[in-house]
Order: structure tokens, then C-alpha cells, then sequence
């Protein structure tokens, strides 16, 4: 959540910020007017207070001195009613206050591009030469169903579009890759976990995926229930509404979860495969710090993260994405996009973001710094990785003519080859 006090006393400058994530000035002009109501509810509430306690004394010394109290009773008896309305205007701009903060995005860092869309993305580098085949490369969806990987048509009769069943080697082979991900981040020096893959709304709320996106969600009915999009909303909300101690910072985590998303918005995208599922499996990284160690953790990540590919041979790139293309509590993103063949292009595998104190905000996450004062943390996540189209990668980027696929060397120990 952004700081409603910055926005307040630095308006210009924290519109210009946001300017660069798209956000209309509109939106900031109506925080603005709810601002100067809720600065003029207070002055009038702190008036009236300060009549009372006059009127207070008066009626003291009155009663004290016999004098006749009824008018000044009823003064005071007005006074208190005014006072109390006035007190339940202040709270309600407060909640209209608190309520349109939640629906704006984080500050994007400086060193984030300008840019509208993924078109304005900064390509950082290139890591590994994509391989020369001496054929014409299939789409992992074609290869999926000659070698019998994945079924798509009875995950349709399951369930509905945009869900599939993996059999199979298929199934063997995503197995893997969750344990592959896993031991390669504890290695790095991440601590796994198992989390609820349903959470409640206050969770969601504290990593920002509600109230914006809940279109996105799955939500589990008659109750304050959702299945989680990303681990990110368990990992970073175990510690909603705690404070740590510096010592204990930085924490780093990492889980495996499969990911539910309804995918509201992207109709007609990426319809044919698993790249884009209502269900999917996904290995995240979540870390919690202090201000100082969070960009130094971000590197890690990203680096993580790259690492992860270039262990299963995957010719991938890091790309900076512009201010348009930033997630909503985003303030810096870099994604790392594979290559796949058999579509002739990168697509993304993970996203490693930093929120800076944006979730911290909302999720009350704070620690008590050597001096002993309260300070909210940061919080990082990332991809590693993404399952399925980590398969998908393996599928085309090892693909031989007659459609068979060679199983990556980091993988064989986890299918006993």
C-alpha cells in the first residue's frame, strides 16, 4: 500500500512517479479532495473538543457555585452530539481514504524504464546460445501429444478450458523439476516450506491481490476463502502482522504450490498448450529484509533464478520491464523469458520483483531495528520456476526429428537414470 502521508505532502512529485506506471492524475486529484475533507473534519472536530472543555470548566464552577446549570446542560448536551457526528465524519473519510489507497499501485523505482507496454521492455542480457537444429523445430504442444505427455481433451472433460492432465513421462518429469527447484534453493540458501493453498481474504489483501484483482481469483463460496494465485500471498503472509527482530532478517523462503488463476482478461491468448492455465505448478522464492539488504537480495534472486536454467541447459534472457508493464506492487521487475524453438521466441519463465514496503504496508509486516524502533520490512519474490513452461522449455529445446525428447543431465538423478 502506498504512503498516504508522501502522497499527502508531496503530491506533485508522487503523481509524477505514478505517471510512469499509467495511473491518471484523476485518481491521485480524488485522494487529493479527500485529504483537504478529512484536514477540515479534523479542524472542526478539534474546535468543538476545545468549546467543550470550556463549557466543561464553565459548568464546573457553576455547579459548584449554585448558579443555574440547564442552559449550559443543554449546550454541552448539543456540543456532544455535534462532536460525535463529527467523529464518525472523520472515520468515514478515513475509510474512503484507506479504502482508494488499496486500488492504487506501488512507486516504481528510478531505475525503471519509461515504457507503455512489453514492447518498452529492456533486454539486460542474453544467457546461453539457443541450439542450431538441422529441422524444423515442433511446439511443445505437438510434441506433448506424439510422445503422450499431456492430455489435453480430458482435462477439458474434467474440468474446462485451460486444464489439462500431464501423464506419463510428463508427469514424471514435473515431479522432478519440483524437487530439482527446490534442492537447488536451499542450496542457495532458501528455507522450504509447505503452505495452505487456500488463504484468507486478509492475506490476499496483504500482498495485493485484493480488493484490484479479485476477478483473478478463485474464491471458495460462502466462504472468506481463495485459492492462492502464487505462493508469494502464503510465504510473505506468514509473518502478516508481526514484528521480527533485525537478527533475524534476512528471511528467505521458498515452497511449491500449484497456482490457481481464472485469467480474466486474456481470452483468445495463448489457447492452445499449457502456457497460460487456470491450474498450474510453480516454485516461488519470497524474501523478507530490511531496507538496506533488500536490492542486494533482489540480485540474488534474479541470479537464482538464472542459475536454475542454465543448470537444465535452457537458453533464456533477463529483461527490465518499463513502468507500464510493472505488476501492481511492483516497484522493480526483471523477468527472465526462455527460448522456445518451436515458437521462434522468448517467453517469460519468471518474474523476480521487488515491493520495496508497498505489501509490508498492508500486511503490517514491520521489525524492530538495534535502536528498538518499529521499521517496515521489504519484500522480494520470485519465480524458480515456473513448472509447466519449464517443461514446455525442456520439450522444445530438446526435441529430436523423429519427436522424441532428451531428458536435461541435472534432471536424470531425480528419475533415476
Amino acid at each position: 500500500m502506498i504512503d498516504l502521508k508522501y502522497i499527502e505532502k508531496n503530491f506533485e512529485e508522487a503523481s509524477n512517479k505514478l505517471a510512469k506506471k499509467g495511473v491518471q492524475k484523476e485518481l491521485l486529484e480524488e485522494l487529493k479532495k479527500l485529504f483537504e475533507e478529512k484536514k477540515e473534519a479534523q479542524k472542526a472536530y478539534e474546535e468543538k473538543r476545545a468549546t467543550q472543555k470550556s463549557l466543561s470548566k464553565e459548568f464546573g464552577a457553576y455547579k459548584a457555585q449554585g448558579k443555574d446549570i440547564n442552559q449550559l446542560k443543554e449546550k454541552l448536551d448539543n456540543l456532544k452530539d455535534e462532536i460525535s457526528k463529527l467523529e464518525e465524519r472523520a472515520k468515514e473519510i478515513e475509510n474512503k481514504l484507506y479504502n482508494k489507497a488499496l486500488m492504487i499501485p506501488n512507486f516504481p523505482l528510478d531505475i525503471v524504464p519509461e515504457g507503455n507496454d512489453e514492447n518498452d521492455n529492456v533486454e539486460i542480457k542474453r544467457v546461453l546460445e539457443p541450439r542450431e537444429f538441422d529441422f524444423e523445430p515442433k511446439e511443445h504442444w505437438e510434441l506433448a501429444e506424439q510422445n503422450g505427455w499431456i492430455d489435453f481433451s480430458r482435462g477439458v472433460k474434467l474440468a474446462k478450458s485451460r486444464f489439462s492432465i500431464l501423464a506419463n513421462e510428463g508427469a514424471k518429469i514435473e515431479r522432478a523439476l519440483i524437487n530439482f527447484f527446490l534442492d537447488f534453493n536451499t542450496k542457495a540458501g532458501f528455507s522450504e516450506f509447505n503452505v495452505p493453498v487456500i488463504n484468507n481474504s486478509k492475506m490476499l489483501l496483504g500482498t495485493g491481490q485484493l480488493p484490484k484483482f479479485e476477478d483473478d481469483l478463485f474464491k471458495i463460496e460462502d466462504e472468506d476463502l481463495y485459492l492462492i494465485p502464487t505462493a508469494e500471498v502464503a510465504l510473505t503472509n506468514m509473518y502478516n502482522d508481526e514484528i521480527l527482530d533485525e537478527k533475524e532478517l534476512p528471511l528467505l523462503l521458498t515452497a511449491y504450490t500449484p497456482c490457481f488463476r481464472k485469467e480474466a482478461g486474456s481470452a483468445g491468448r495463448d489457447t492452445r498448450g499449457i502456457i497460460r492455465q487456470h491450474q498450474f505448478d510453480k516454485v516461488e522464492m519470497v524474501a523478507i529484509t530490511t531496507p538496506e539488504q533488500s536490492p542486494q537480495i533482489f540480485d540474488k534472486m534474479v541470479e537464482n533464478a538464472s542459475n536454475l536454467l542454465s543448470a537444465l541447459g535452457l537458453p533464456h534472457r533477463l529483461v527490465e520491464l518499463c513502468g507500464g508493464d510493472l505488476g501492481f506492487s511492483a516497484a522493480r521487475t526483471i523477468d527472465l523469458e526462455v527460448w522456445l524453438p518451436g515458437q521462434k521466441q522468448y517467453r517469460e519463465i519468471s518474474s523476480v520483483s521487488t515491493t520495496q514496503d508497498f505489501q509490508a504496508r498492508r500486511a503490517k509486516i514491520r521489525y524492530k531495528d538495534n535502536s528498538g524502533k518499529n521499521k517496515l520490512v521489504h519484500t522480494l519474490n520470485g519465480s524458480a520456476l515456473a513448472v509447466g513452461r519449464t517443461l514446455i522449455a525442456i520439450m522444445e529445446n530438446y526435441q529430436n526429428e523423429d519427436g522424441t525428447i532428451d531428458i536435461p543431465e541435472a534432471l536424470k538423478p531425480y528419475l533415476n537414470r
